[in-house]
């Protein structure tokens, strides 16, 4: 793999807990920068990320009022790294990842105003100045990507519509109109020509760019172009270019500046803060790492994990040490009730022999009270003893969830530890120092219910990993399934090519051991004599030797009695330099009142490209209600943020009062595209764990949600008829089916934008509403004659039963376009302006020219005939002046051809 390959992650943790980017007075804190453990060491990198912070700061001060900087940021470098001034890391996560190309880019989950999730940046982009003058200054560009992570914000350019039509002239996409330019197309030489224009669109052909002018009068904006010297700030209402065809008017329909102010994170605080009286200081910096990977079990075995909790909760923790955690870590087992003791010191994982003997050592039998402050005191105990402190270190704490002493007064010294707690508790009233515990330590709070046809214990343990940005080393859960029966439990696993490395099968009976064949895709079959059998932990599972080969692998279960049956699949890269497909799951939200209602999301992607046309399916599973499926869709629509981004996503609408709520998503595409290098992907599987969320309703009924906003409604005009269209919204957000649309369209876009009711109505009552996330088309003639070149804009709204009306839609523009006998050369303003000046300059001097010319040979006559009668002298100068009256006839008809053709 290539260099190009090789990238620095910008990870900035953005939750409200103490893990994440907050805003402290003036200044920015808790910034992390994370570098994959695939990037060589060069200590110049983290000179470079230093700088490019320090600028950036101030060039973030000076953009947004004064008001704010970047005061504090931590620099994680990879375990391989060598370095005595590397502090030991704390929370800070590794979550690096494969770039895709070398030009920064921010991941952006939801809706406008949303925090994004990372920014990456390439050493090869950090290390090489030259593209400070393809990009802008690298300080630049951070708050470029800033703003996108922090606010919320889009793009204001547009590579696929670089040029639009306004009032007949060509614009290019861009904030604000004040930056000036012209267009060119470069050739294959690097030379620049004028555009052409393409007849069919009136608009430039491929390849014209807009080449901005260096010296401008206007400042903004930041989102166009923050490598042109003049942009310092970021577009504001009075300035916002509505009309252009750009991701942020698609997405938000407002100035940056406003979506910074009114919608994103900041907003309260960033109007009540005061600028700063003098310029900030420079960022401070902290450079960490993270070494061997330390992590303790502190289990409940109280009396309340009694009947089949104490075994489920053996079973996953055997899971956990046996396919999860890597070899080299350290790991503890502690176990607590009445009194909390040290089953294993912490030991580091070696070989299988050591796995398997700290799995004999997990407990088996429950009794007592649940005393939770002596498990984590003793938990803190076993992983200080690794080198005195537990800064970085892991804990799995995992209870019934009902403490019996008072869990609040030890949660503080636990959060201070500087451990990253995760928390997994068998309760849908669980004490709410878990979720603080694991919210303030970068950990992951997970409810799974206890039902012996759930893997969602397993699955929990499965989803502790620590990345260190290397996914070929760390393991990929390709099935987890359950079923009651007293038949056969059949079905088919994908294994791809990305994977097939240390494969295993578990399955887990309920009562007595069943019949078990799993075959290959060759046909080669393994039964219970190829598998190693636990009845103490009712447990069979299967380690394929090798390397497993890639198809679709049959496995057929027949229980002997009617009892519950899971299988579980895990497997890893087969090779260091393919990575696997892989899944990670988000919600926008941890905790809901049912006001603002939630996303289901699902990154599905391979070497951190994204896999497109992959079915994903989310199942949220409650305490006590029986679980709900949901499609996630990549389609730009709804929850949506970007068509195709490998991002699948979904709102969340059935709001289950207090009830903690578990995702599993469940992916099972034919042959996906995974790459601009196409890699033959058969079928796969995967399936992934998410967080528990809080549902917490203040009224009895569930709220109800008005249609989504529409945002990708387009416009066309053949002839006389327009033709729209748009993803239709639901009933309920992106669910369900709308009841109508409003259609209105206007010559002005800010009376849509700001007065949809006043614009002009569309006859709609012969258009009927499809369901959810379906392709709506409606065409229909206007009661006035477009003429060529007129620009129209049109909107939509949707309504529900309720009548609850949709937020308006994007405004879409068309124009009405004859085709051109041939191509054209484009009419380009500031050029038109220079041509125009040209030209009247060298008319002007053509006249003075002729105006000479003549003088002088009239007074050549009359120095050569002085004598001669006047109408002699009159009768050689006639045809003087005829010439001179003529040319001057002339140049005014060039002079205004000019400024025609120009205007």
């Amino acid at each position: 793999m290539g260099s190009r390959m090789m990238f620095v992650l910008l990870w900035m943790l953005l939750s409200s807990t103490s893990t994440g980017i907050k805003l402290d007075g003036n200044g920015y804190v808790d910034i992390v920068i994370a570098i994959s453990s695939k990037v060589t060491q060069d200590n110049r990198l983290i000179d470079k990320i230093k700088e490019m912070v320090t600028e950036g700061s101030l060039y973030l001060y000076h953009a947004l009022d004064e008001k704010v900087y970047f005061r504090e940021a931590t620099i994680l470098v990879p375990p391989e790294w060598n370095g005595m001034n590397f502090t030991k890391a704390r929370t800070e996560i590794d979550n690096a990842n494969p770039a895709y190309g070398v030009e920064p880019y921010t991941n952006q989950y939801g809706e406008c105003g949303a925090e994004g999730e990372f920014i990456h940046f390439t050493p090869e982009y950090l290390l090489n100045d030259t593209f400070i003058q393809l990009y802008g200054s690298k300080g630049r560009i951070f708050v470029h990507e800033w703003a996108h992570l922090r606010w919320g914000v889009y793009d204001e350019c547009n590579g696929e519509k670089p040029f639009y039509h306004s009032n007949g002239r060509i614009e290019a996409t861009r904030c604000s109109k004040n930056i000036g330019g012209q267009f060119y197309d470069v050739t294959a030489g690097g030379s620049l020509q004028q555009c052409r224009i393409d007849p069919q669109t009136s608009l430039p052909t491929e390849g014209c760019m807009f080449f901005p002018n260096r010296n401008q009068i206007s400042n903004s904006s930041i989102m166009f172009l923050p490598g042109l010297d003049p942009v310092t700030a970021f577009c504001h209402e009075n300035e916002h270019n509505y009309e252009a065809p750009n991701m942020q008017n698609k997405k938000c329909g407002k100035a940056t500046w406003t979506v910074i102010f009114e919608d994103s994170v900041d907003k309260d605080a960033l109007r009540s803060l005061k600028p700063l009286q003098s310029p900030p200081p420079p960022p401070s910096f902290k450079v960490v790492q993270r070494k061997q990977r330390v992590v303790c079990l502190i289990l409940d075995v109280s009396g309340s994990m009694g009947g089949s909790r104490i075994l489920q909760q053996q079973q996953a923790a055997t899971h956990f040490l046996r396919n999860i955690v890597e070899y080299e870590a350290r790991v503890g087992i502690v176990q607590f009730s009445t009194y909390a003791s040290t089953l294993s010191p912490l030991t580091t994982i070696d070989s299988d022999t050591t796995k398997e003997n700290l799995i004999i050592l997990l407990p088996k039998v429950a009794g007592g009270s649940t005393n939770m402050c002596l498990g984590l005191s003793q938990g803190l105990q076993v992983i200080q003893a690794d080198n005195g402190d537990a800064l970085g270190d892991e804990i799995i704490f995992l209870t019934d969830g009902q403490a019996t002493d008072n869990i609040a007064v030890c949660v503080p010294s636990a959060i201070q530890s500087g451990a990253i707690i995760h928390t997994l508790a068998f309760s849908n009233s669980a004490a709410r120092e878990l979720t603080e515990m694991a919210n303030k330590t970068g950990g992951k709070f997970l409810s799974p219910n206890d039902k012996t046809t759930s893997n969602q214990l397993m699955d929990a343990f499965a989803s502790l990993t620590l990345s260190t940005g290397d996914y070929t080393k760390e393991p990929v859960q390709l099935e987890s399934i359950g079923e009651r029966t007293s038949d056969w439990f059949n079905g088919t696993v994908s294994v791809d090519q990305t994977v097939g490395n240390k494969t295993s099968f578990v399955i887990i009976y309920e009562l007595s051991s069943p019949i078990i064949y799993i075959q290959s895709p060759s046909g080669l079959t393994y039964t219970q004599t190829n598998m190693n059998h636990d009845g103490s932990l009712k447990t069979v599972f299967l380690k394929v030797p090798r390397t497993a080969e890639p198809g679709d692998w049959k496995y057929s279960i027949q229980a002997t009695t009617n009892q519950a049956i899971t299988l579980t699949v895990t497997s890893q890269a087969p090779q260091a330099d393919v990575p696997p497909i892989t899944v990670k799951t988000h919600m926008n939200q941890k905790s809901s009142d049912g006001t603002k209602p939630m996303i289901v999301f699902a990154e599905v992607s391979q070497n951190y490209r994204p896999v497109i046309n992959a079915e994903v399916w989310a199942t949220l599973e409650s305490e006590t209600g029986s679980p709900q499926t949901l499609q996630l869709l990549d389609n730009g629509a709804g929850a949506d943020a970007i068509k195709d981004d490998g991002i699948y996503s979904r709102y969340f609408i059935k709001m289950v009062n207090l009830q903690l709520i578990s995702i599993v998503v469940h992916l099972n595409p034919p042959k996906p595209p995974v790459s601009d290098e196409p890699l033959e992907v058969v079928n796969f599987t995967r399936t992934a764990t998410g967080e528990s969320f809080e549902v917490t309703l203040s009224g009895t009924a569930p709220p109800n949600f008005p249609p989504n906003r529409i945002t990708d409604l387009s416009a066309e005009i053949q002839e006389d008829t327009v033709l729209l269209n748009w993803t239709a919204p639901g009933e309920d957000l992106d669910q369900g089916t709308a009841k109508s649309y409003e259609i209105r369209w206007s010559f002005d876009l800010k009376m849509l934008q700001f007065n949809f009711s006043n614009g002009h109505a569309v006859n709609t009552t012969a258009v009927s509403p499809q369901k959810a996330g379906s392709v709506e088309q409606h065409s229909f003639n206007l009661n006035i004659t477009i003429q060529n070149g007129t620009t129209l804009f049109f909107a939509v709204q949707s309504e529900d039963k309720q009548k609850a009306k949709s937020e308006t839609s994007n405004i879409a523009q068309a124009s009405k376009i004859l085709p051109a006998p041939k191509p054209l050369g484009i009419s380009n303003p500031d050029i038109n302006l220079t041509v125009f000046v040209i030209s009247l300059c060298v008319v002007t001097m053509l006249m003075c020219f002729i105006f000479a010319v003549v003088i002088r040979a009239v007074k050549f006559r009359k120095r050569s005939a002085q004598s001669d009668m006047i109408f002699v002298v009159l009768l050689h100068c006639y045809p003087y002046y005829y010439l001179l009256l003529l040319l001057l006839l002339l140049s005014l008809l060039v002079f205004l051809t000019v400024a025609c053709f120009f205007r």
